[in-house]
């Protein structure tokens, strides 16, 4: 775990710091099942081929195993096989069903799970790990198969929870047989796997409450979207907006699925409200409730209402920001179950957000961290209305809002950042069950709970990320040929390694806190063991009061300690 993030002690801590570098380690192997894949449209697709690409560039070699397009626009068959340096993309030769109905979508997920069963059977493509989406939503079975069968670790990537989306949308009783058997499968398979990452606290806390015995196990890790491929686009450059006349009049966006799990009624009663005012509301993508929708605008003969079709991925730089405020949102009942997939686009777009939601709804923290809109619990239709009304009034708040929105999206949800904490959990995946998972939505950073054992000090340095094995090879060597009795940190300390204080830090089961209390901040700790100086410590508060992060994580996501450092910290603060 060490090798990959590599900690870099601070210069100005340590006068005469001479970084050295180790020899790279042996890629790490990852394998993902996915359903969906470009050219498919379907959005977990699309972020896995982000995903990916950002994970290849970290120094993983990645094989994907996916099904045939069965909503692309551009084709309807995609290569069976592709390749690339570090990255395979092999497909099932099976094509899809591609009627949208639950029979057709069932048919399709059990046919895809028996293809990627078969190749798995493959070692290289099982690789030395796992990631298991759940598209289909009983794919992560694959997973514990694959373990039992070949003991490969897995990682669940679960994007809804089911079977609990199913009884919430009255599709299954709460009581069926095939519930409780999908429950209980539920809790075996994430207990045997090595992670679990959701993609809100909300999730997280539903997961936990159907199986507490994995909680330690469970990360949040939102998606993401690429700030530099979606820019906020002045209307008058916009050719979407030209090509489908929104330039004249505020535009209210609501971009994504009109599915079963999202709340509609709201929108359109702000719409029924607004019907006079010179605003109109566009309603792009397909789902369940589209015709129910658009039969519902026909009744109340609302005519500041459009629909479009989907598109094609390649439009939404485009018609994410036709839009002068976007709106998304979760039906009643699904807080935790599901997620609103397209907000990072929304923010990446730089257009303020309405969202629809449940009080406790991660969507309400999230828009107040990133001061970038406002929040509506279902049936405020009323309260969405004012909003709006009020932002077509205030262009210039409006836009203040989608700058904030941006620059939070940039902070914490670019392609690279998220694929940073999917590294941190691969990694550990290959060392479970001692380290647990991080929760980089709202939690605490990762903490090691496992027992404590004596080692000697160059293995302590290793196991909290400050060390190599090649650089603990060569301080033993020097030990060795020196012609007086040098001590192992005295060697770290003369070949400008690392600090003495440092060393001190990590040299005895419990550091030296006859100068410290308990409830001393973090970074009086850091900065007492000098991997941590005031700038640094200074620029992290800093930005700690613009986000929802914690000190740990916004210290790692700047690349000025590794987990592993602050796990060993961690763990040595609760034996105080």
């Amino acid at each position: 775990m060490a090798n990959g993030w590599r900690f870099q002690p601070d210069p100005s801590a340590s006068q005469g710091f001479k970084p050295v570098s180790s020899q790279p380690p042996t890629p790490l192997r990852l394998s993902i099942v996915n359903q969906f894949y470009p050219p498919d449209d379907d959005a977990t697709g699309q972020f896995i081929q982000e995903l990916a690409a950002q994970l290849v560039e970290l120094g993983l070699d990645i094989r994907i195993f996916a099904g045939q397009p069965g909503s692309a626009f551009s084709t309807a068959t995609a290569p069976a096989l592709e390749r690339w340096e570090r990255l395979q993309i092999k497909r099932s030769r099976t094509t899809r069903f591609g009627s949208k109905q639950i029979r057709s979508k069932t048919l399709n997920g059990l046919l895809f799970f028996l293809h990627a069963g078969l190749q798995l059977v493959q070692s290289s493509w099982r690789g030395d790990v796992l990631l298991i989406a759940s598209a289909p939503p009983f794919l992560p079975l694959l997973g514990y198969l694959a373990h039992l069968c070949f003991g490969v670790p897995y990682i669940c990537l679960i994007y809804a929870l089911y079977p609990d989306v199913a009884v919430a949308l009255n599709v299954v009783r709460a009581q069926h047989w095939l519930v409780k058997l999908w429950d209980a499968l539920n809790r075996q398979i994430w207990q045997k796997s090595s992670g679990i990452i959701v993609l809100s606290s909300t999730m997280k806390e539903r997961a936990i409450a159907k199986c507490p015995q994995v909680a330690n196990k469970i990360s949040v890790i939102h998606t993401c979207a690429d700030p530099n491929w979606i820019r906020p686009l002045p209307k008058s450059d916009n050719w979407f907006v030209r090509q489908h006349d929104l330039a004249d009049r505020f535009t209210v966006l609501y971009s994504g699925s009109l599915g079963r799990s999202h709340e509609m009624e709201t929108i359109l009663k702000a719409a029924e409200r607004l019907r006079d005012e010179p605003l109109q509301l566009v309603f792009i993508g397909d789902g369940a409730k589209s015709s129910e929708c658009f039969k519902k605008v026909q009744k109340l003969g609302l005519q500041n209402c459009r629909f479009l079709p989907d598109l094609d991925p390649h439009v939404w730089p485009y018609s994410l920001t036709a839009g002068d405020v976007s709106v998304v949102s979760i039906a009643q009942n699904l807080e935790g179950l599901v997620v609103s997939g397209k907000l990072y686009g929304m923010l990446a777009a730089g257009r303020p957000i309405a969202a629809i939601c449940e009080p406790h709804s991660y969507l309400c923290q999230l828009l107040k961290d990133a001061k970038c809109g406002s929040t509506f619990e279902p049936g405020d239709g009323d309260g969405l209305a004012e909003f709006l009304h009020f932002l077509s009034l205030n262009p210039h708040q409006a836009e203040q809002m989608g700058r904030s929105g941006r620059r939070y999206l940039k902070l914490h949800f670019t392609p690279q950042t998220i694929a940073q904490q999917y590294l941190h959990v691969v990694r550990s995946s290959l060392t479970a069950p001692s380290i647990p998972s991080l929760e980089f939505d709202s939690g605490s950073p990762p903490v090691d709970r496992s027992p404590s054992v004596s080692l000697p000090i160059g293995q302590r340095l290793r196991q909290a990320g400050l060390l190599s094995e090649a650089q603990i090879d060569r301080i033993l060597a020097l030990q060795k040929a020196a012609k007086k009795p040098l001590r192992f940190g005295e060697i770290l300390v003369n070949q400008g390694i690392l600090p003495a204080e440092t060393i001190d830090f990590f040299a005895t089961t419990l550091p030296p806190f006859d100068l410290l209390q308990s409830d001393c901040p973090l970074g009086y700790y850091l900065k007492f063991a000098k991997i941590l100086n005031d700038r640094k410590i200074e620029s992290i508060l800093n930005e700690q009061h613009q986000t929802c992060l914690k000190f740990g994580e916004i210290a790692i996501q700047k690349g000025w300690i590794s987990p592993e450092t602050l796990e060993e910290i961690l763990k040595k603060l609760k034996k105080i």
